[in-house]
């Protein structure tokens, strides 16, 4: 009784976002219809050929991605707009307006004069009596409502995958946007390797250089002082093994900013294990079978998710957080998500930009799911190719 009345309801919803997505297609294809020279504009054509895509891809189910613009295709869009969308929305428009109407018949027939009582459309049965009403009516509302459930959803999706045919980018598009795509991440890439590589200078340069060249000079002095002095001889050897420890500290930093000795010593997984520990907030590791992960991606997903994790300790209020990295073919998946108070955007020059540079680089992406009041989840993809 319960999984007939769910599905019932279920496929009272369909009809109804169905329905409501054939009406707005009437209304814009009308739109399209009588504003057709302005729509002609480039600027207007493409932004109204993409709302029509973004409106297909919510009845399907499919989240739809900027794509390359095309003017003759957002052109041949308008044309196809007005030649599906007014006769699809007028079934819509009758289907649905017939329904309201009569429920209305049923209701208020003896509001109309004796001599022209209503008709029902379907049945064509004079409407002038309650037994009309309820019998006659409730055939017609039945009818009507059968018709809604097997035609409005069946046409609004194939309206739809008709929009998103005609407005999918082709083949050629498609390559020039990927190369276009990749031109750009691997410029990316070069801007932060520069500035990776000017900061490991600055690094060495500013303090172990400068470190050694005081050990150097430490023990130069004390080579010269060690017969005639050598108290303060040792004194300054003592001081240049000090020195040679905090040199030893701060090259170790730069080479683990390179690539983690961790990660040399004990791979991703042992890794990923050690770094749950040192999260500022409790988190949960789970890793899958990997096997065989190059070393760049390796490093990458480190980085990523201890990167993830620090956004997490300073931003999110989160009271746990979780990691998940399994491998799916060829492709790595890191999935790292809180129950923090949400509203995480990349675009704001946080760490969660060098995340997506960092996986644009190996030809990966990166994903944000962190609605306000959260949980927010951050997907990093990686080819292990």
């Amino acid at each position: 009784m319960h999984r007939v009345t769910g599905e019932a309801r279920a496929r009272s919803v369909e009809t109804w976002r169905a329905g409501r997505y054939l009406l707005g297609t009437l209304a814009t294809a009308t739109v399209t219809l009588v504003a057709a020279p302005l729509l002609c504009v480039p600027s207007l054509s493409a932004a109204w050929a993409e709302r029509h895509r973004r409106r297909a891809g919510a009845l399907l189910g499919r989240p739809v991605q900027p794509g390359p613009r095309a003017r003759r295709r957002d052109l041949a869009w308008l044309v196809v707009q007005v030649a599906t969308g007014l006769p699809a929305g007028v079934v819509a428009l009758l289907c649905l307006g017939n329904l309201l109407l009569t429920v209305l018949v049923a209701v208020g027939w003896w509001a109309f004069p004796a001599s022209d009582p209503p008709r029902l459309l379907l049945l064509d049965v004079p409407v002038d009596g309650w037994v009309p009403a309820l019998t006659a009516d409730l055939a017609q509302l039945v009818l009507l409502a059968a018709l809604a459930v097997l035609v409005l959803p069946r046409l609004a999706r194939v309206h739809a995958r008709c929009c998103l045919a005609v407005l999918a980018p082709s083949p050629a598009e498609r390559l020039a946007a990927r190369v276009s795509e990749l031109t750009r991440t691997r410029a990316d890439v070069l801007r932060a390797h520069g500035a990776e590589l000017r900061r490991i200078e600055r690094d060495l340069h500013d303090g172990t250089q400068a470190r050694l060249v005081a050990i150097a000079m430490r023990l130069a002095v004390a080579e010269e002082t060690l017969r005639r002095e050598p108290d303060a001889a040792a004194a300054l050897v003592g001081q240049a093994r000090a020195e040679t420890e905090e040199a030893m500290t701060e090259l170790r930093s730069v080479i683990r900013a390179i690539y983690p000795p961790v990660l040399a010593d004990q791979g991703l997984v042992g890794a990923l294990g050690t770094l749950g520990t040192r999260a500022g907030v409790p988190t949960r590791i789970g890793v899958g079978e990997l096997g065989e992960v190059p070393a760049a991606v390796e490093a990458v997903a480190y980085f990523a998710v201890t990167e993830a994790l620090a956004n997490i300790a300073r931003h999110s209020g989160a009271g746990e957080a979780s990691v998940r990295v399994v491998r799916h073919g060829a492709l790595l998946c890191a999935e790292v998500s809180d129950d923090g108070r949400g509203g995480a955007d990349a675009s704001r020059g946080s760490g969660l930009d060098g995340i997506r540079r960092r996986a644009a680089a190996l030809d990966g992406t990166m994903r944000i799911s962190s609605p306000p009041g959260g949980p927010t989840v951050i997907t990093v993809e990686l080819p292990c190719v």
